[in-house]
């Protein structure tokens, strides 16, 4: 629920770049998962991929392979070797354009997995308010239980922070019952400290998640961004008790990059972020890599990416 907004908030926070671009580039040399554990890390980031099509050719027929493989995302015979045949292993979400959610909903009918809707104008956000809150409903209504929202850049690139709670509490409000995922297009909005910042104006009107990016900026996801972002999300836990999540998006294709993101949760905001209800990973192609390497933990050979179709 949305907290009254409190500018004091907003004013005090400060970003330390050197440090943050520090503690971020040692990451991947400090920590490192191998073997049976990284198979196991390595399906868990599955259960947390929001399985994502969002192209100006999508079509029914897509979105519908789309949603089989959500169901199945690791095939039998790889799940059968790790001993983990009998578990029911599904992606977070399918992520999809407002046209597409009743058809994603159809699709999905009795496995538990949400349809996930991009909103609000997607991916500039440059639409009316009024478009934007009426968008929001009607995918609701079409059955969607999540809304991934994009700000208006604008409020932030002028510091106008009162401007863009009034806007994500307005969308909050929109969502009723489902989550709102708040995308911050770290890409355009430049600085740390704009991301800081915003991510704090998102949490204190009543986001469910912060995510960086909307896939279709210059820059997207980065693991310095990503602290940032869970440096305000820790912050905004030890002041009010509620956990906010975290969605990384946009050129996250390799399992490699999922373990760095990971880790990076689990050393900042603890064990209970790596769930699928607080950590999601926006991304087309990093499943079908995900099957390679656990076939090749398997059976000491990749295979070609063409054997682990998506859509």
């Amino acid at each position: 629920m949305p907290r009254p907004f409190d500018a004091d908030w907003i004013d005090e926070i400060r970003v330390n770049l050197s440090a943050v671009e520090r503690r971020t580039a040692t990451l991947p040399a400090r920590r490192s998962v191998k073997k049976d554990a990284q198979a196991a890390w390595l399906l868990k980031a599955v259960t947390c991929i929001d399985l994502t099509t969002l192209n100006g050719d999508d079509t029914e027929g897509r979105v519908r392979r789309l949603c089989a493989k959500a169901r199945r995302p690791i095939s039998e015979d790889l799940l059968e070797a790790l001993g983990m045949g009998d578990q029911k292993i599904t992606t977070g979400a399918i992520c999809v354009y407002h046209r597409f959610v009743a058809v994603a909903v159809d699709a999905l009918k009795g496995s538990g997995i949400p349809v996930a809707a991009v909103s609000t104008g997607f991916s500039a956000g440059l639409v009316p308010h009024d478009v934007k809150l009426r968008e929001i409903e009607a995918s609701v209504k079409d059955g969607a239980q999540e809304i991934d929202i994009v700000v208006t850049r604008e409020y932030v690139l002028t510091g106008n922070w009162k401007a863009l709670y009034d806007e994500m509490r307005d969308f909050r409000q929109a969502c009723g019952d489902a989550h709102v995922k708040a995308i911050l297009a770290t890409g355009d909005i430049k600085t740390m400290k704009n991301i800081a910042k915003a991510s704090m104006v998102c949490m204190m009107a009543g986001a469910d998640f912060i995510k960086t990016s909307t896939g279709k900026e210059t820059s997207n996801a980065t693991l310095p961004v990503s602290l940032v972002m869970l440096r305000m999300i820790r912050d905004y836990y030890e002041r009010t008790g509620h956990k906010i999540g975290f969605k990384p998006a946009g050129g996250i294709s390799a399992a490699k990059d999922v373990l760095n993101y990971q880790i990076l949760m689990k050393e900042e905001l603890g064990r209970p972020w790596l769930e699928p209800s607080l950590f999601r990973v926006g991304a087309s192609s990093l499943l079908a890599d995900i099957e390679r390497q656990l076939e090749h933990h398997i059976t000491g050979r990749y295979s070609a990416y063409n054997r682990h179709p998506i859509g």
